[in-house]
């Protein structure tokens, strides 16, 4: 297939992408044809539907007004339209798509002329993420305040233009143009806590972030960056003449490497983004295992061992009505690998409770009351497992 036909189709199936938000079908209104783009426009259309017009295509009102005016031929900002009468209300604007001094365009710039008539809105890549951690070879290349992350892009001094494109502006190609600085690009970005894949646009050529280690596949035989925006900070002060301190916990399925944390003036640290949940972790210093010192909140793990517990998210109540008489209490199921002795209910005076963050979803779950495992009596909903005994289910949005 011939690259014109190949740009001839992105074009129109990008068109397509924006019909359902617009009063105008963009394939009715706007094609390519021998290497023209045209636009189908009727002489009848209100003040209001011209507006959108000119909004949705990214079409100079002076040059719609002219054209509603009877002119044939229009010249602006150095280029040519040329209008054909098709009936009495029905008109085409056209224009060549080969730029002023009659080559073809590349096909990043003409990217950059069908992104004008996008209309994106950017989304968290990978809700099933559980955790991420950056790996930058320049700590500075990206910075991460909660609200902003701030992209920089060192050298390519020489460039004409460079725009910054990713999951979080739907890989628009001219939304988030970087701004020169002495010694590079920069640009900044609002972006909730996730996951965020994304390249850099240097004159039309597509580059994954050259100081990024963490890549993915782009589907494209080649690769996108990923960058992390962090919901906590995991920090230990003290042990400065430690020679390694890590992080662990069941969002890495407790591996004994550990995730390694950063030397600081004050101890050691790691911003980290955590999807919405509750998390057991402890810090390994020099190989010694060791609770947070800085955070209350720990529990028994069942086994004997104290871990450290932290809650991304606003919790779900679990709670158990009756057996006032009971000792004990325990909550268990898939949300926390059916830990026997982990999560203790308190005791009310109706039953027992326990609040508790989970990411949304569907999960079982049972009651321990005593030794004896009990089904939630309040909940008609359960199913079977594989041993053939029943737990009750429960969704969480």
């Amino acid at each position: 297939m011939k690259t014109s036909i190949r740009i001839t189709l992105l074009l129109i199936g990008l068109l397509s992408f924006i019909a359902s938000n617009a009063q105008f079908n963009p394939e009715k209104v706007c094609r390519v044809e021998n290497g023209r783009i045209i636009f189908t426009l009727n002489l009848n259309w209100t003040g209001k539907e011209k507006s959108e017009l000119s909004n949705l295509f990214d079409l100079d009102s002076s040059l719609v007004k002219q054209v509603f005016s009877g002119k044939t031929v229009i010249s602006l900002d150095q280029e040519t339209w040329n209008v054909k009468k098709i009936t009495t209300s029905v008109v085409e604007l056209s224009k060549s798509v080969n730029s002023k001094s009659d080559k073809t365009i590349p096909i990043n710039d003409l990217f950059l002329v069908i992104d004008k008539w996008m209309n994106f809105s950017g989304k968290v890549d990978g809700s099933s993420v559980l955790y991420g951690v950056n790996d930058f070879k320049l700590p500075y290349v990206f910075t991460y305040n909660k609200i902003k992350g701030q992209f920089y892009l060192p050298a390519f001094k020489n460039a004409d233009r460079v725009y910054l494109s990713g999951s979080f502006n739907g890989w628009s190609t001219t939304q988030t143009p970087m701004t020169r600085v002495n010694d590079g690009w920069m640009a900044d970005v609002d972006l909730k806590p996730g996951k965020y894949t994304y390249k850099y646009i240097v004159d039309g050529k597509w580059n994954p972030d050259p100081n990024n280690r963490i890549r993915e596949d782009d589907g494209a035989a080649g690769y996108n960056s990923v960058v992390f925006c962090s919901n906590h900070l995991f920090a230990l002060e003290g042990y400065q003449g430690a020679r390694k301190v890590v992080v662990t916990g069941n969002f890495n399925n407790w591996n004994p490497k550990g995730i390694l944390m950063n030397r600081t003036t004050k101890g050691w640290s790691l911003p980290i983004y955590l999807k919405d949940g509750t998390y057991a972790y402890k810090f390994i210093v020099d190989y010694q295992w060791m609770t947070d010192p800085a955070n209350p909140s720990f529990r028994n793990d069942g086994n004997g061992n104290m871990n450290s517990f932290l809650e991304i998210g606003a919790p779900y109540l679990f709670k158990f009505e009756g057996f006032a008489s009971a000792s004990k209490v325990i909550l268990t199921g898939s949300f926390n690998n059916w830990n026997e002795g982990e999560l203790v209910m308190e005791k009310t005076k109706t039953g027992w409770q326990l609040p508790y963050v989970v990411s949304p979803g569907n999960y079982e779950y049972k009651f321990i009351v005593d030794r004896k495992w009990v089904l939630d009596p309040e909940n008609s909903l359960y199913e079977q497992n594989e041993y053939n005994t029943n737990n009750s289910v429960i969704w969480i949005e």
